[in-house]
């Protein structure tokens, strides 16, 4: 067991560590022994993260750690890559190697309540905020913040989010879905002492503490911005052109005009990357990357000039094509931090964070290691970053959480 030194009136800290040790138990010590000392008092909240390389022994994982290191609430899922500090202070993303990611952290005054949901629990989603503060276990009027995981198979994660955002309207929820390796298809998502195959693990933090969020959806926009005149659920069927005097017009002969009008580069890249943005807010005049929740392009219908999209679309929502690749990625990242790092000025310092990146995202996207977790360094440096690669991840655009796919999504955590 772990001793820590107890300070009279401990400040909010968070620490990370990371082994890459082959064997499990070997891992385990390595970031209890790294964590010893880096915290003044006993931590409150831990977040783990194992790689899909110990899927055999992910039963073991919580006794283990909890004999060396007992932490009340205990949360966390097994990732196809994993995000943790290495010996220098510095992040590393750990992709198709054995990795172990543990974050402590000490929260003074904050409540925490873990938790575990599978898809049967869910109210229905007509059901007053009531019954999901029932199903949570926290009172709405505490106004929690929420990390959580789920199993890549879960049908009802939308649902979830959908109910949360309704009965904790102001309060952030960030995460992603535990991702798998390609032979057995299991996940693991850990609460307290308990492994868990299926539906969603997740804390909700109330009290003096701040979720900052980063959503990085790697797109960059092409051509105007349109309305959407004619759509069934997730089929668009037509489109008001403002070039054309708002004229109302099958949605891929405008795509095929917009087409012609591209570089050779951005043509090519549209063949592979083209996706569709939907804003947020309809009534803004004028709109920037972040105002757009990205969605796939799921098909067309030459017939009638339709597009099937990844989401469904209403009649006077605004939407805009996007493109997305490794350039725009960074680019797109590189200013939400920048914007963090401007409006942050003032506030309480950050004390630690999260990152939820998609399996599509990392090296296989940028030819280069550690590069989002590097590049929040840059702006964010010293404050200790634990995460995982996940198979979708969960974040807000505007007021409203979605579960996304090759997004970045980081949570910054501060004193209220």
């Amino acid at each position: 067991m772990t001793d820590f030194p107890q300070p009279s009136h401990p400040p909010m800290e968070w620490a990370n560590a990371v082994s890459t040790h082959p064997s499990l138990e070997g891992a385990v010590k390595d970031v209890v022994e790294q964590l010893k000392g880096r915290l003044t008092a006993a931590p409150d909240l831990g977040l783990v993260f194992i790689s899909s390389s110990f899927t055999s022994e992910f039963a073991r994982l919580l006794p283990l750690l909890q004999d060396l290191l007992p932490i009340p609430v205990l949360v966390g899922c097994s990732g196809g890559g994993i995000v943790g500090m290495d010996a220098h202070g510095q992040p590393q993303e750990l992709e198709d190697t054995p990795a172990l990611s543990l974050t402590v952290a000490r929260l003074p005054g904050v409540l925490l309540r873990s938790f575990h949901t599978l898809s049967g629990d869910l109210p229905d989603l007509d059901s007053p905020p009531a019954a999901w503060a029932e199903l949570i276990g926290v009172a709405p009027e505490q106004n929690p913040q929420f990390i959580l995981m789920a199993d890549p198979f879960s049908s009802s994660v939308t649902d979830l989010l959908q109910g949360l955002d309704f009965a904790y309207p102001s309060g952030v929820k960030i995460g992603g879905l535990a991702s798998v390796d390609g032979f057995n298809r299991h996940s693991g998502l850990f609460c307290d002492r308990t492994l868990y195959s299926e539906g969603v693990v997740g804390v909700a933090l109330s009290g003096p503490v701040v979720l900052d969020t980063i959503v990085a959806q790697g797109c960059r926009p092409i051509g105007p911005v349109y309305r959407v005149d004619k759509a069934e659920r997730n089929i668009l069927l037509a489109l008001d052109d403002p070039e054309d005097g708002d004229s109302s017009r099958p949605p891929l002969e405008l795509l095929q005009t917009m087409f012609e009008t591209l570089s050779d580069g951005d043509r090519k890249l549209a063949q592979s990357s083209l996706f569709i943005g939907i804003a947020q807010d309809s009534f803004k005049l004028s709109f920037d990357p972040g105002d757009f929740l990205i969605r796939t392009l799921l098909g067309v219908d030459p017939k009638v000039g339709a597009i099937a999209v990844g989401d469904r679309l209403r009649p006077g929502q605004r939407v805009r094509f996007h493109l997305r690749d490794a350039r725009t990625s960074a680019a797109d990242l590189e200013h939400l931090l920048q914007n963090y790092q401007r409006q942050s000025l003032g506030r309480p310092s950050p004390t630690g964070a999260l990152m939820f990146s998609c399996m599509g995202r990392g090296e296989g996207l940028y030819d280069q290691v550690n590069f989002d977790s590097g590049l929040f360094a840059q702006y964010l440096p010293e404050i200790p970053l634990g995460g995982f690669f996940c198979g979708g991840e969960i974040g807000p655009v505007g007021q409203t959480t979605f579960l996304h796919g090759f997004t970045s999504v980081f949570a910054i955590c501060r004193q209220a």
